[in-house]
């Protein structure tokens, strides 16, 4: 009896190595198709990135010159630029030169700071990002909302100070802002879905639907490994050419 026993438990442990294996690989596919997906280019042919603070000018003269015999790999670019009041790219003047000299068009993001007043956001952002008429329009990202604060910030307050500092920079720019919230704000606030400004919407490997789904860029890959980069990007689709929202 004791035999059988131990037979049967080392077919246990067998077995369950072997499903462990199967599951970790299945994991690990599945992770890989995820980080290397990309949107149709005949579905969708205005393909672009956004660049956060890891990135640098590198990156982008290999999104620029990267693919087969030189071509560019993207259509566009965005990259961030400053966060709330404080937070900066101090590489974004010297990425938005590289995306220049390569003939990419560019435009800057801020990632706004619910718990932080308007002026000071505007401040840090137009220090960063000149008036320039060849840029795209600025994006906002819109990500925390005022229960994220050390004080909760009531609806009405992180509205208003939106609204003031969607102002501020648009009169700055010259050019209507692209508002970016993520599903979890625009179910807090319903900002999107009410405001007339151009959407810039948020899900992986399907278009999202939120705020209406009516967006002009759409992140359809979050985190895109390509070989030619040593890390992942955000991975756009503009539904224009990026040409005609220059200028």
């Amino acid at each position: 009896m004791a035999k059988i026993v131990k037979k049967y438990r080392r077919i246990w442990r067998v077995g369950a190595v072997v499903l462990a294996g199967a599951l970790l690989t299945g994991a690990g596919s599945a992770w890989w198709r995820a980080a290397h997906w990309e949107p149709s280019a005949k579905a969708y042919p205005v393909q672009g990135a956004w660049l956060d603070q890891r990135h640098d000018a590198r990156t982008v003269l290999t999104l620029a010159e990267g693919g087969a015999d030189g071509a560019p790999l993207v259509r566009f670019l965005y990259a961030t630029a400053s966060i709330g009041a404080s937070g900066r790219n101090d590489r974004f003047a010297e990425e938005r030169e590289r995306a220049g000299r390569s003939g990419l068009p560019v435009g800057a993001v801020h990632v706004f700071d619910p718990c932080v007043p308007a002026d000071r956001q505007s401040a840090n952002f137009v220090t960063l990002v000149p008036r320039d008429g060849d840029l795209l329009p600025p994006a906002v990202r819109l990500d925390a909302t005022g229960e994220d604060c050390p004080r909760p910030v009531r609806a009405a307050e992180v509205e208003s100070e939106l609204v003031t500092f969607l102002n501020q920079i648009e009169a700055h720019t010259g050019r209507r802002a692209i508002l970016a919230p993520s599903a979890a704000f625009e179910e807090a606030y319903g900002f999107g879905g009410r405001s007339r400004r151009p959407l810039w919407l948020t899900q992986d490997r399907a278009e999202p639907a939120y705020a209406g789904g009516n967006w002009t860029i759409w992140t359809a890959n979050s985190a895109l490994s390509l070989p030619q980069l040593d890390m992942s990007v955000g991975w756009l689709v503009m539904r224009s050419d990026p040409a005609e929202e220059a200028g």
